[in-house]
Formats: structure tokens, sequence, C-alpha cells
């Protein structure tokens, strides 16, 4: 199922509009006929990286079931500032009810992809992969991985029971990581592959004595984590993770890490400048 198509964003939207409506847009019903028709675009104001394209008509139809949408341009497009990414027609009260709202989505999600797009730029022509983390607003979870996937990054587990990944509390309760790593090969599906983080290099040849199928270097200094692809020898996947900039993201790719996590791709993108102008409909 396409993440627009899920029942979760459906509430979402529903929620949106519902949080910005209240009991009806009055300055609208104030000065506009209900069934004057209108048609807008909606412009890129910055350079940005497209995500979120379909939500326009879901949005827009959630108010006014006749509105129409021409998308000019593709998921995942990098655009320059001018760029007209989509044509509407509908009720003018519809698409000014639903201007916010398809906003607030677009640049939000653009923002993410935007983001993720620089981050794996500065990776480019090493063998590493920017993947993102659970560091979701609640509601957004779907929307932002796939707009991560707009911008060139992949997904890392989608919720808990997406994947095993043992964490310092886990190692803390199971007695260490060797321990939690045993533990959870026995009791979890053998189709699914057990994750481990380690804060050291003692915990790493634990987690590769355990026999784990992927190490997550957390925090750990660039040298360490070249050290610990040494020790590692290709028997295990790494993931580093931790305070990841762009600044820093390219020397940790060369390290030789397999995947760096970057929290930030979905908690900390800046929204990006989008524009809808409504205007009589021609």
């Amino acid at each position: 199922m396409h993440p627009f198509d899920h029942p979760a964003v459906t509430r979402l939207i529903a929620t949106a509009l519902e949080e910005d409506l209240g009991r009806g847009d009055v300055t609208t019903a104030a000065t506009i006929p209900a069934e004057c028709p209108a048609e807008a675009r909606i412009t890129a104001k910055a350079a940005l990286t497209l995500a979120g394209l379909p939500l326009i008509e879901r949005v827009l139809q959630a108010v006014d079931p006749n509105a129409k949408v021409s998308l000019r341009l593709g998921e995942g497009t990098a655009v320059e500032p001018g760029s007209v990414v989509a044509e509407v027609w509908g009720r003018a009260a519809g698409l000014l009810m639903a201007e916010r709202t398809v906003l607030n989505f677009l640049q939000h999600m653009c923002g993410v992809a935007s983001l993720t797009r620089r981050f794996v730029e500065a990776v480019a022509g090493t063998a590493c992969t920017i993947i993102d983390t659970r560091k979701t607003l609640p509601g957004f979870r779907l929307l932002d991985k796939y707009a991560v996937t707009q911008g060139g990054g992949t997904n890392h587990r989608m919720g808990l029971d997406d994947g095993v990944l043992i964490k310092d509390n886990h190692i803390s309760v199971c007695g260490g990581v060797g321990p939690a790593v045993r533990q959870a090969r026995q009791r979890a599906s053998a189709l699914l592959r057990i994750e481990v983080e380690c804060t050291s290099l003692e915990q790493v040849g634990e987690a590769l004595a355990a026999e784990a199928d992927i190490l997550l270097l957390d925090n750990m200094t660039t040298r360490d984590m070249r050290d610990a692809v040494q020790l590692v020898g290709g028997r295990a996947l790494l993931e580093a993770s931790g305070n990841m900039s762009l600044e820093r993201v390219r020397e940790v790719a060369q390290t030789g890490v397999d995947f760096i996590s970057v929290g930030a791709l979905t908690h900390s993108a800046p929204a990006v400048d989008l524009s809808m102008a409504v205007s009589p409909q021609t």
C-alpha cells in the first residue's frame, strides 16, 4: 500500500483540516460566494526537493470533491525558485480553506526530502547509505519516511514491530551486549536480523562473538569507527549513528561503515518555502 493510501494518512489529513477549520472559515464565508470558481498555482519559492505532491489532491478533495489538480513536476525532483509545482481548479472557498493545510504538508515533506538529498550528496561516491530513524512527530511517520526516500535516502525501521534493535536500555536490563543478543536470537523470529547498539570497541567484540547481524556504532569517534570496521572485517553490517552533521558525514562514510542513520532528517528538517496563489478562474 502506498503511504498516501494508508488509513493513518487519511486520518492525519482529516485531523489537520479539523484543527484549522474549526467551525468553518469565517473570512472566506464572509467574502467569497459559495460557488465562485477559482484556480491556483503552487510555486517553489526556494531551491528544494519535491515530496508529498499527491497530498494536494487528497486535501483539496476533502473540502471540495470536485477540485482538480495537475501536477507539473514529479516526486523527488530537485527544483529551482519560481518553479510551478502544481495547478489546481475548484471552488474558491475550497481552495482557500485547504490552502494552509496543503502548504503545511508540502513545506514539511519537501523540507525532509531536501535535507535528505544534501546528506545523500555529501556521501556520494562512497559505499555508504543514508538512513532515517523513528524520530518523527506523532502521526507523521509514514509521510516523513516517504519523504526521506524522495530525497534519495533509505528507511530504517518503520516501527518497533519492524526489526530487532537492541539499544542501551535493553543491554542494561539484560546484563550486557552478549546476553542481550543471545536472548534475542533465541526468542525472535528467525526471519529477523539482530542489530545491537555498541558504544565501544569492547562491545563490538561482544556483539561479534554473539553473532549479531548488524552493529550500530553509537556516538563513536571517527577513529574508533575505522577501528571497528577493521575488527568486524565484513562479518556484520555496520551502522554509524549519533551527532551526524553535513560537515562530518562524509568523513564517517569513508571509514567503511555500511549505513549512517541521521535523526535530523525527520526531527530537525527546516520547512521549505512554497506558495499557493489563488485567482478567479479564467
